[in-house]
């Protein structure tokens, strides 16, 4: 059966480590034509992280200081509005990912504590069934963040940990962010013409 790619995402950024990925994965969604929208959320902690490791200075004009350029189709949503349009399961996102995830967003979304709109987006595409990939960055792990995963991963959230491949030899780190993107698009349905294939 013909399923068609996402037209209509969600994405979110959390405080860890991994902003280049971010930027990638933004980069390549605003690239690709078949994604028409995307609602993209920061927590206040992703701010932080992103100004130590991009330069981002403050909210003010964030998505051009992230990628670079101005935005298609990237709307940017405050974390504090619970009432947004994703918080609704009315609303018709068709994913949501996270990248990257904090250990802290992930036991939130675990947990079902959504107090904020990340983990209520979060929320809404679990109980939807729609497709939820968490991006979680840390190490090492403890057993409370392996049994947040595992209830994640049992409410039907994909944990696709922050972990780039090195078998096709990357010659940058803006390569190794890229293919990782590359990963995750596919995951979803949005596979990449430039992405590496393994041939064996």
């Amino acid at each position: 059966m013909y399923i068609p790619p996402p037209e209509n995402l969600t994405v979110a950024t959390t405080g860890a480590s991994g902003s280049l990925f971010l930027k990638h994965f933004l980069l390549t969604i605003e690239r690709d034509d078949r994604v028409k929208t995307v609602n993209f959320i920061a927590s206040d902690s992703a701010l932080r992280v992103m100004a130590e490791e991009l330069g981002i200075e403050g909210r003010s004009d964030l998505l051009r200081q992230i990628i670079g350029t101005p935005t298609r189709k990237i709307q940017q949503q405050a974390n504090a509005d619970i009432g947004a349009n994703v918080a609704s399961g009315s609303y018709p996102s068709d994913a949501m990912v996270v990248i990257p995830c904090s250990v802290g967003t992930l036991g939130r979304i675990a947990n079902g504590i959504a107090s904020y709109l990340i983990e209520r987006a979060a929320d809404v595409a679990l109980k939807e069934r729609r497709p939820l990939v968490l991006c979680v960055r840390e190490t090492p792990l403890n057993r409370v963040h392996i049994r947040n995963m595992s209830l994640a991963a049992d409410a039907g959230a994909t944990i696709f940990p922050l972990i780039p491949a090195f078998y096709y030899r990357p010659a940058t780190l803006e390569a190794m962010a890229q293919e990782f993107a590359n990963r995750v698009l596919a995951h979803i349905g949005l596979p990449q013409k430039d992405a590496y294939q393994w041939k064996g």
